[in-house]
C-alpha cells in the first residue's frame, strides 16, 4: 500500500448554478417562439420544406444520372409492390398507386433523408387492413370475396366497371352525399385512421415526442417484424390456393385461419394454386440469383414486373377467370378521383387503431433515415422526418390513401442504384403516374394469387430472422427471449397487442436488470491505484481490514432490498445480527458475573466482558459508487441507514467516485450530518484515495491506544 500512495485529489468545491425560476423560462421559450423577423420566416420555412435549402444546389451532371436510374427502377419495382399491398389494406388497387405517388411527392418536399423511399409497406398495410375488414364487419358488411364488387360510389364522381353483388349493404355515412357501399365505406375507414395516424405524428413533432421510439429496442422491432411477417403469410396463403375465406375477427388469426384453410382444403382451386407455384419458384430465383450476383449486376433485376406482366397476359388470353373461376384483380380505373374530405364520424372509431401506426411509421421511418445518414455521411432531422411522415399521412388521406411508412427494401435499392437525392422519389412518382393515367386498365386480368405470391416472397427478410436467433441466444440471452416473447405474441394473438407486449416485455427486462444488478468485492492491482473485482481477476490484493464493495446499478426503491442483502454477503456482517449477538453476549456475561459476584476473584467477569468486544476482521467498508448513476429517496434512506447500522458495530462506512446527483441527493437527506459537516470525511473522489484515508485514520486510532 505505501508503494502505491500516489497524489490524491482533494476535496472539490462545487460551482454554486443559479437556477431560473420556472416563469423566467417559460416567459423565455415564449419571447423566443412568438418572436417573427424575416431571417426566423425564412429559416421555419427552409426547415418545413428542406427541398429550398438543397434543390438550388443540385449538381445536374453529377447526380442527375443516378437520381433518373433508381427513381425509375423503384418506380419499377413499387408498381406490382403497389397493386398487391392493397389485398393486405382489404382495399381496391387503385388506392395502393395513389398512397405511392402521393407518399414520394411529399417526402420529396418535406424530407431530410436522401435515400429513404417513403410509401406503401407491407407492415403498414397489414395493420389498416385488419382495422379496415374489422370496421367493414362490424357495419353489416359481407367479408367474403364473393361479395366484393367492382362498383364503387364517392358522390357519384366515377364507376368501376363489374357486376354489383346484392350481398352489399349500404351505409348512408354524413361524409358522403350518397349511399356508401362497402368498398367506398372501407376506403373511408383507412383515410380517416391515415389522418389521424398523420395528426397523431405531427403532434408527437410539435410535441417532441420522438424519444418514444427509444422504447422500440432492435430485437423488440425485429421479432414484431418477423410476427408481423408470419401474419401476412397467413393472410395470404388462402390467395395461393384460390380459397373464398373471409379474414378472421379478433385475435388468433394465424391459428384460426390456418384451421380454416385446412378446413377447405379440398375446395383449392387448382389454377390459382398452379399459379402460384410457378410464380413463387420464378420470384424466389430471381431474388437468390439478384443476391448472388448483387456485386455484378449494376441494376436489381425487374422480376416483380416480369412476373405481374406475363401473368396478366396468361390470364388474359387464357381467359383463366371464366374459365377456372380464378380470382382477378378486376378493374383499375385510369386517372384521380376528387379529393373528399376524411369522415369525421369515422375517427372516434379507429382513433385508438391510429396510435400503434404512428409510433411504428414513425420509428421506422427515422430509424432507416439515421442509418442511411450515417452510411453516407451526412444529418438528418429525426424532428423534421416526423413531421414529413406525418404529412405523408395527412395529406394524401384527402385523397384516398392510405398509411405509409419507409420501406427497407425499397430504400436498400435505391442505395445500390446510384440515388443521390430525392429527385429519385419524384422520377419513381412520375412511373406511378404514367400507370394512373394510361396503363392501370392493362391489370384488369391480373390473378390476386400472383400479387399474393410476390408479397409473400417479400417477406424472406424478415422470416430469415429464425436462423439469426441461435446467434442472438450466444450473443445476449436477454435480447432473444425479447425477440421470441414479441414475435409469439404478435403471430399468436394479434400485431397491435404483440406491439404492446414487446415494449412492455422490454422494458420489464431493463427493470429486472436493475433489480439484480452484479455486485463485486474489489482488490487492488499491484502497485497501482486502480481497483477490480476479485471474482473476475487474479493476482489482485485484497486491502487489509478494508472491503470495498461495488454496486452496478442505479439504488432505487425497487433494489435497495437486493443492495443490502448483497453488502451484508459480501462483506460477510449483517450489523443488527451482530448487535443482537453483542446484547446477548453481554447479558450472559452481566449474568455470569452476577453469579460469582460473592467470590474473592473477579477475572471471571472480566472475562465475561470480553466476549462482549470481539474483533472484527475489517474496520471500513468502501462503497464504490461509480455504477450508480442516480439514487431516490429509498436509496438515500438505505445509504443513510447503512452507515448508521455499521457505525453501531464500530465500522465505518466511506463513499467512492459518488457523481454530482448523488451527492445532492444524499446531502438532502442529511447523510452528512448538519451542514453537511461530515462530507469531507466521509465522500471521495477515488476508491484509492477512500482506502488511503481508511488506513490512516486506523493507523491513528492504534497509535493513539498505544
Amino acid at each position: 500500500m505505501a508503494d502505491c500512495r500516489l497524489a490524491e485529489v482533494d476535496h472539490l468545491e462545487r460551482r454554486v448554478r443559479r437556477r431560473r425560476g420556472v416563469k423566467d423560462v417559460i416567459l423565455s421559450k415564449l419571447s423566443r417562439s412568438l418572436s417573427c423577423s424575416t431571417t426566423k420566416l425564412k429559416r421555419t420555412f427552409t426547415d418545413f420544406f428542406p427541398v429550398v435549402r438543397w434543390l438550388p444546389k443540385y449538381k445536374l451532371k453529377e447526380y442527375v444520372w443516378g437520381d433518373i436510374m433508381s427513381g425509375l427502377i423503384v418506380g419499377i419495382i413499387l408498381v406490382p409492390q403497389a397493386i398487391a399491398y392493397c389485398l393486405l389494406a382489404g382495399l381496391e388497387p387503385i388506392y395502393g398507386l395513389y398512397t405511392s405517388f402521393f407518399a414520394n411527392i411529399i417526402y420529396f418536399l418535406m424530407g431530410t433523408s436522401k435515400h429513404v423511399s417513403v410509401g406503401i409497406f407491407s407492415l403498414m398495410s397489414l395493420m389498416v387492413g385488419q382495422v379496415v375488414d374489422r370496421e367493414v364487419y362490424l357495419a353489416g358488411f359481407d367479408l367474403s370475396e364473393d361479395s366484393k364488387s367492382a362498383t364503387m360510389s364517392l358522390d357519384g364522381v366515377w364507376n368501376g366497371t363489374g357486376v354489383s353483388n346484392d350481398a352489399t349493404v349500404n351505409l348512408t355515412l354524413g361524409g358522403f352525399s350518397l349511399a356508401c357501399g362497402k368498398e367506398c365505406y372501407a376506403i373511408s375507414i383507412a383515410t380517416a385512421l391515415t389522418f389521424l395516424t398523420g395528426i397523431y405524428q405531427v403532434l408527437m413533432a410539435v410535441f417532441q415526442l420522438g424519444f418514444v421510439s427509444v422504447y422500440l429496442s432492435a430485437p423488440m422491432l425485429d421479432g414484431f417484424a418477423t410476427g408481423a411477417s408470419f401474419t401476412i403469410l397467413t393472410v395470404q396463403a388462402k390467395y395461393l390456393l384460390g380459397l373464398k375465406i373471409p379474414r378472421h375477427q379478433g385475435y388468433g388469426t394465424v391459428v384460426v385461419t390456418w384451421i380454416n384453410i385446412f378446413k377447405n382444403i379440398h375446395k383449392t382451386n387448382f389454377c390459382d394454386m398452379i399459379t402460384s407455384a410457378i410464380c413463387i419458384a420464378v420470384l424466389v430465383v430471381g431474388k437468390e440469383l439478384q443476391d448472388h450476383y448483387k456485386n455484378r449486376l449494376k441494376i436489381p433485376l425487374p422480376t416483380e414486373l416480369v412476373v405481374v406482366v406475363v401473368a396478366t397476359l396468361v390470364s388474359h388470353f387464357t381467359n383463366l377467370n371464366m374459365q377456372y373461376s380464378s380470382s382477378i384483380s378486376g378493374a383499375i380505373p385510369t386517372g384521380f378521383i376528387p379529393p373528399k374530405v376524411p369522415s369525421f364520424e369515422l375517427m372516434p372509431k379507429v382513433a385508438i387503431d391510429a396510435i400503434p401506426l404512428a409510433v411504428i411509421s414513425f420509428a421506422f421511418t427515422v430509424s432507416l433515415s439515421e442509418m442511411f445518414a450515417k452510411k453516407h455521411g451526412y444529418m438528418v432531422r429525426a424532428n423534421q422526418e416526423m413531421i414529413a411522415i406525418g404529412f405523408c399521412n395527412i395529406i394524401p388521406s384527402f385523397f384516398h390513401s392510405f398509411t405509409t411508412s419507409a420501406a427497407l427494401a425499397k430504400t436498400m435499392v435505391k442505395d445500390s442504384t446510384g440515388c443521390q437525392t430525392q429527385v429519385s422519389s419524384v422520377v419513381s412518382a412520375f412511373v406511378v403516374l404514367l400507370v394512373l393515367l394510361v396503363f392501370a386498365p392493362f391489370f384488369y386480368s391480373l390473378q390476386k394469387c400472383v400479387l399474393a405470391c410476390i408479397i409473400i416472397v417479400s417477406l424472406r427478410g424478415a422470416l430469415r430472422k429464425f436462423r439469426d436467433v441461435p446467434k442472438q441466444w450466444r450473443v445476449n440471452k436477454l435480447d432473444a427471449i425479447v425477440w421470441m416473447v414479441t414475435m409469439s405474441s404478435s403471430t399468436l394473438i394479434s400485431v397491435e397487442i404483440g406491439l404492446l407486449v414487446g415494449v412492455v416485455f422490454s422494458m420489464l427486462c431493463v427493470v429486472a436488470r436493475t433489480q439484480n444488478p452484479k455486485v463485486a468485492l474489489l482488490g487492488q492491482i499491484q502497485n497501482t491505484s486502480h481497483y477490480e473485482d476479485l471474482g473476475e481477476y487474479d493476482n489482485l490484493c485484497a486491502v487489509p481490514k478494508v472491503k470495498i464493495f461495488r454496486f452496478q446499478a442505479p439504488l432505487y426503491y425497487a433494489n435497495k432490498d437486493f443492495f443490502l442483502k448483497s453488502l451484508y454477503k459480501a462483506v460477510g456482517l449483517e450489523p443488527f445480527l451482530e448487535v443482537a449477538k453483542r446484547r446477548k453476549a453481554e447479558k450472559k456475561a452481566k449474568d455470569l458475573a452476577a453469579k460469582h459476584a460473592k467470590g474473592s476473584d473477579s477475572t471471571n467477569g472480566d472475562a465475561a466482558l470480553g466476549l462482549v468486544t470481539r474483533d472484527l476482521d475489517f474496520h471500513t467498508i468502501i462503497l464504490d459508487c461509480s455504477s450508480v448513476p442516480f439514487i431516490d429517496t429509498a436509496g438515500m434512506l438505505t445509504f443513510k441507514m447503512a452507515m448508521k447500522d455499521y457505525k453501531g458495530v464500530g465500522v465505518r462506512v466511506l463513499l467512492a467516485c459518488c457523481n454530482p446527483p448523488v451527492i445532492d441527493a444524499l446531502k438532502c437527506g442529511s447523510v452528512f450530518g448538519p451542514n453537511d459537516k461530515d462530507m469531507d470525511s466521509l465522500t471521495f473522489h477515488s476508491v484509492h484515495g477512500a482506502v488511503l484515508f481508511a488506513c490512516d485514520s486506523a493507523a491513528a486510532v492504534g497509535d493513539l491506544a498505544v
